[in-house]
């Protein structure tokens, strides 16, 4: 069986202050087009970094978590995809992000990044995960908010780069904000040193390294399960490393539903997964493989929160087909938001995108009992920390704009 446990070497080095000032802007609303809404309301520490709906409700949205409601100005769009936790995703192998990987390490633009930003992209970026915090800022339906709402969202219909200025000037309007960036030896902010602190919180708050499964200290069914694991049930074939990811792209039939990653040609609410950065038809809709570290904490699973649980979602991995066939809508934690509730399910009702999706698989179904199914539910519990968990930071009470934490 491969056992491979987490270790620090597997990190880069972060700056204390640094990810400080990242923690306090991260549950900033600032960043947010209509100072509304952060970071941390779909990656919060009380969710363990997730939000614990299968679509969430972004900009528009009041609450947190399940709670979560449609504000007094309505949404037009719930987020078309299931908002990832953020488990060691500082951690140097991870070069690859997104569900659709559509940030990544490449050449293709001269920057060494592959992004949504393309040539754009500002410079002086630390990291592959500092640019990946530039483009929630930047997601209309995420937290930059409508067209005509706010001088971002407007910036952003333009060009994508015209709205970080605006941006890095809101958080260079805040004394307390310009202090602690000269205190780490920036004298004028600018979008890259904001995701740069970003990305230094996010990489030293979600570390996990205390599960069971790094300190050796597995139960016989959760020893059990990681031999099926690495074993006859082939999970490690893409869940494989210390993170249980190959950080690659496989398609795993999840049932459809909500208003799809669309592309501007795309007639109907489908998400093609990897073929939308791609452009490679063998690419249709697959999706990028998830760490599983604190999997057991941050439900429900898939990259649009198909399965409540981690039975229903093992029991899809084992057979895909099957399991289309007995689900449900039911199955979908789906936050009451009337305006668009109409459309969540409409693309099952198109029957040649459902047998595109359904022809389309990279697994080979697996036979087994209830009781190795069991035991590989205890092993996904196995790989859930202890104290880290919690993170290292924690949410903070206040943030220096003076707006709302949630």
């Amino acid at each position: 069986m491969a056992w491979e446990r987490v270790t620090p070497e597997m990190y880069p080095e972060f700056d204390t202050a640094e990810a400080k000032l990242g923690q306090l802007l991260f549950y900033d609303p600032i960043l947010s087009g209509n100072r509304n809404i952060s970071c941390g309301t779909c990656h919060h520490h009380d969710l363990f970094s997730a939000d614990g709906l299968s679509l969430g409700i972004g900009e528009g949205g009041v609450g947190l978590g399940p709670q979560r409601v449609v504000g007094p100005d309505g949404i037009k769009k719930r987020v078309p995809r299931h908002a990832p936790a953020l488990w060691n995703i500082g951690a140097k192998e991870f070069t690859v992000f997104f569900h659709d990987g559509r940030v990544s390490a490449s050449e293709d633009y001269g920057n060494g990044i592959n992004s949504p930003a393309e040539e754009w992209l500002p410079e002086g970026l630390d990291s592959l995960l500092a640019a990946q915090a530039l483009f929630p800022l930047t997601a209309q339906f995420e937290m930059a908010g409508n067209p005509k709402e706010n001088e971002v969202a407007g910036a952003i219909h333009d060009r994508i780069d015209y709205a970080w200025p605006i941006l890095s000037k809101r958080v260079r309007a805040i004394p307390a904000y310009r202090e602690m960036f000269t205190q780490i030896g920036v004298q004028e902010a600018k979008i890259a040193d904001i995701v740069n602190a970003l990305a230094s919180f996010m990489d030293s708050e979600w570390r996990s390294f205390d599960s069971p499964y790094d300190l050796g200290t597995m139960t016989p069914a959760q020893t059990r399960g990681a031999e099926l694991f690495y074993g006859e049930a082939g999970c490690s074939t893409c869940h494989s490393g210390p993170f249980q990811t190959d950080h690659d792209f496989h398609a795993i039939g999840l049932p459809a539903f909500g208003p799809g990653r669309t592309r501007r040609f795309d007639p109907i609410p489908r998400d093609v997964g990897r073929m939308a950065e791609s452009n490679d038809l063998d690419d249709a809709y697959r999706f990028r493989t998830p760490s599983l570290r604190n999997v057991a904490l941050t439900a429900p699973y898939g990259h649009n929160g198909a399965f409540p649980t981690l039975e229903g979602i093992i029991r899809h991995h084992l057979d895909p087909r099957a399991s289309l066939d007995q689900w449900t809508p039911a199955m979908a934690r789906l936050p009451k938001a009337p305006a668009v509730e109409k459309i969540d399910f409409v693309i099952q009702s198109d029957s040649r995108e459902m047998a595109r999706q359904r022809a389309k698989l990279d697994i080979t179904p697996v036979d087994l009992t209830d009781a190795q199914v069991a035991d590989l539910v205890a092993f996904m519990h196995a790989l859930s920390g202890g104290d880290s968990r919690y993170g290292r930071l924690g949410r903070p009470e206040t943030v220096p704009s003076g707006l709302a934490v949630d």
